[in-house]
């Protein structure tokens, strides 16, 4: 009886709809009833939150095969379905998503000043797109959940995009929202024209069909750059880079903590679902290419941070390197290298996510981002000072931490394909460790400021309770990242042993 339910009522389709149906609800709701509006808001993350984790409980590692999968009907062609399923490479996807959004919905519980109700909504939609993204077993429809997450993030309330238009810092957070909106836009142009060709080739976008397809090796080429001209712009690889830093800047907090805790993850995870798998001969052909500008983007972003001034532009760069970590491991074509790229992008969702939030608890305290203001916090601040060195180690990837788990092995990934990246790397590792403490060291020691920070006050309890799930899963991933690799084993082993890479 109890299966029979768990069918009945736990599919990835109600997984989907369950934040639409919080948005929906939250659309008839008068703008006067605030207490109502954010009580539903954090009741439906929530909801969905504990939905997720139904599916990794349910989980089988012991196959790779897609789970949970189902297939409607939406067009009148036989080959074009609604087609969603998931394995082990997009299960901690899915909640990492779901694990964000009741966070961001606490963050702007009492900072958001005006559309609060519409501030709801644009997160229960976009959390929903994301969702879609990482089930999606349809390439068409893929591309059209991948470039509809932009719509919550920039589309528009009154002559101004949404999550960075609207809730966003400063005075230049339109052009913000547009060259964010311009660049990720472009690239995808290319994908599109190549999922079109692939189905008039094919004849299907279903990706189990693709996979037994065979392209020829100039085919797989050309499909290759299309892909990589979409992804590389969300990932963000140099020189496709410039939109993150100012996106960042001008996006609220918990537009912030989105940008970097998923959208990032979205480029890498189709590099994993769809351009590794369908296209291996283009793969190992530009291998070198993505190594070229992966260890170009770790050294030159992390030298660029040292010489940042503004605390957001800091993380947003430390996330460049960061990612392009993950693609070195991703490229690294073995189970260790793509298994540590996998953790150090749950890693990265969790701590570059908890750093925006600490550059957001002082913003709101000092309405500054600048670190020349900054100074003495520790003794002002003992609590935030003692969290924020928490994620500034773990941002370093220090013993113990979600990240070190995650680099070490794209290391050793990465070492058995190609000593020389590993070892240039590596010195991002080294550099890394710089700007952190750097960083650090300017916010929390030196001399005390009274000139520019008048207010003085610690982290509340909201604060806390929100830092607090965040420490713990960056300890458990730490400690114990064998839950976390056991699910995802199976279909990295069946990943490179599709493309033939070992």
């Amino acid at each position: 009886m109890l299966q029979f339910l768990a069918s009945f009522y736990f599919n990835l389709s109600g997984l989907i709809l369950c934040p639409l149906l919080g948005s929906i609800i939250l659309s008839v709701i008068p703008d006067s009833r605030i207490r109502l509006i954010r009580g539903i808001g954090l009741c439906t993350s929530l909801i969905t939150f504990l939905y997720s984790l139904f599916f990794w409980i349910q989980f089988d590692n012991s196959t790779a095969k897609f789970q949970f999968v189902e297939t409607i009907r939406w067009l009148p062609y036989p080959n074009i379905h609604f087609y969603i399923g998931i394995d082990g490479i997009s299960l901690f996807f899915v909640v990492l998503t779901t694990f964000l959004i009741p966070i961001c919905i606490l963050v702007g519980w009492s900072s958001i000043k005006s559309y609060k109700r519409e501030y709801m909504i644009a997160f229960l939609i976009c959390e929903s797109f994301m969702i879609a993204v990482f089930c999606m077993l349809d390439l068409l429809l893929f591309y059209v959940f991948f470039e509809s997450v932009l719509i919550p993030m920039l589309g528009p309330i009154p002559y101004s995009p949404i999550i960075i238009g609207v809730w966003g810092s400063r005075q230049r957070k339109i052009q913000a929202a547009y060259q964010f909106f311009l660049y990720t836009l472009l690239g995808s142009v290319f994908m599109l024209l190549a999922i079109l060709f692939i189905l008039s080739q094919t004849g299907s976008t279903d990706l189990q069909i693709l996979l037994t397809t065979e392209f020829s090796e100039r085919r797989q080429i050309l499909l290759w750059i299309a892909f990589f001209a979409s992804f590389s712009v969300k990932v963000p690889m140099i020189p496709f880079h410039i939109w993150l830093p100012e996106a960042h800047v001008e996006a609220p907090t918990a537009g912030s903590v989105i940008l970097a805790g998923i959208l990032l993850k979205l480029g890498t995870y189709g590099f994993l679902r769809f351009s590794i798998p369908m296209f291996p001969e283009a793969t190992l052909y530009f291998t070198p290419f993505v190594y070229a500008l992966s260890v170009i983007a770790i050294i030159y972003t992390s030298l660029t941070t040292i010489r940042q001034i503004d605390l957001k532009k800091i993380i947003a760069y430390s996330s460049v390197a960061h990612m392009n970590f993950v693609t070195i491991g991703m490229f690294s074509l073995n189970i260790q290298g793509i298994e540590g790229s996998i953790l150090l992008m749950l890693s990265h969702g969790l701590v570059s996510s908890a750093l925006f939030l600490c550059v957001g608890a002082l913003y709101d305290r000092h309405k500054t981002r600048l670190v020349k203001y900054y100074g003495g916090l520790v003794s002002t601040m003992p609590m935030f000072s003692t969290i924020f060195l928490f994620f500034t180690l773990a941002n370093m990837s220090l013993p113990g931490t979600s990240s070190f788990i995650g680099e070490f092995l794209i290391l050793v990934g990465a070492f058995q394909r190609n000593s020389l990246v590993a070892t240039l790397a590596a010195l991002g590792m080294i550099l890394g460790a710089a700007y952190s403490l750097w960083l650090y060291n300017r916010v929390i020691f030196g001399n005390f400021k009274p000139k520019f920070l008048q207010k003085f006050s610690d982290l509340n309890r909201r604060e806390v309770l929100i830092f607090l799930p965040f420490v713990v899963g960056i300890i458990w991933m730490g400690v114990y990242p064998e839950v976390f690799l056991e699910c995802m084993h199976t279909s990295i082993g069946n990943l490179v042993q599709h493309g033939k890479f070992d």
